[in-house]
Parts: structure tokens; C-alpha cells; sequence
């Protein structure tokens, strides 16, 4: 088990920037997957970005494809989502997951180990 805790979320203009954080700690982090996930008000929670254990193979949501990296720094145990031209459509409240297996299954059933959230509010 990994326990996740995601910081890094806040109030941004549309058009501005973010990075989100998401510090890991346990056994099993060396062998996970991450992702990024996010649920908006009334809806379900939704898929963002997947990196891979190394961090050699990432995947993204066609909603922030070209504009948001996910990296992963494994000395540190922390996981990163650099989000660019933000719009009001990236306002929710974003979790960082953890679990094992293939990086390219990115259903939340997937992922073993979820954070608590942080939230992110894009004003136009």
C-alpha cells in the first residue's frame, strides 16, 4: 500500500498555469503506475495522465493532451502534473492514484491507492 497526499492546487486565471504534487510514501511505490485523475462538480471522476513505473512511458486525456506533463521523481518519491493554458473545464478537484500493472489500463479500477484530493478552480 502507498499513501498519497496531493498539494499544489488552488484559484488560477484562465490561460494561467499549474503544477500539482503528489507525495508518495510506501513499499509498493517503486512498483506503481501513477495517475492523475480529477472529478468536476456533478460529475464523474474522470482520467487525466498515467506514467509508468520508470516513467519512460506517460498517457494522456485527449482534454489536456499538449498542454500538461506528468513526471514522476522516484528519489523523492513524488509525482508531478504541470498543467498549461488552463480553462474553466479543468476546474475539480484532482487525485493522485497509485497500483500496479500495465500503464496503458487507466480505469480507476486500476489504481490501488488514492490521495485525497486537491482542488483546482479556473476563473475566466
Amino acid at each position: 500500500q502507498v499513501q498519497l497526499v496531493e498539494s499544489g492546487g488552488g484559484l488560477v486565471q484562465a490561460g494561467g498555469s499549474l503544477r500539482l504534487s503528489c507525495a508518495a510514501s510506501g513499499l509498493a511505490y517503486s512498483r506503481y503506475k501513477m495517475g492523475w485523475f480529477r472529478q468536476a462538480p456533478g460529475k464523474e471522476r474522470e482520467f487525466v495522465a498515467v506514467i509508468s513505473e520508470s516513467g519512460f512511458t506517460t498517457k494522456y486525456a485527449d482534454s489536456v493532451k499538449g498542454r500538461s506533463t506528468i513526471s514522476r521523481e522516484n528519489a523523492k518519491e513524488t509525482i508531478y502534473l504541470q498543467m498549461n493554458s488552463l480553462n474553466v473545464e479543468d476546474t475539480g478537484v484532482y487525485y493522485c492514484a497509485g497500483g500496479e500493472g500495465d500503464p496503458s489500463l487507466v480505469g480507476a479500477d486500476s489504481f490501488e491507492d488514492w490521495g485525497q484530493g486537491t482542488q483546482v478552480t479556473v476563473s475566466s
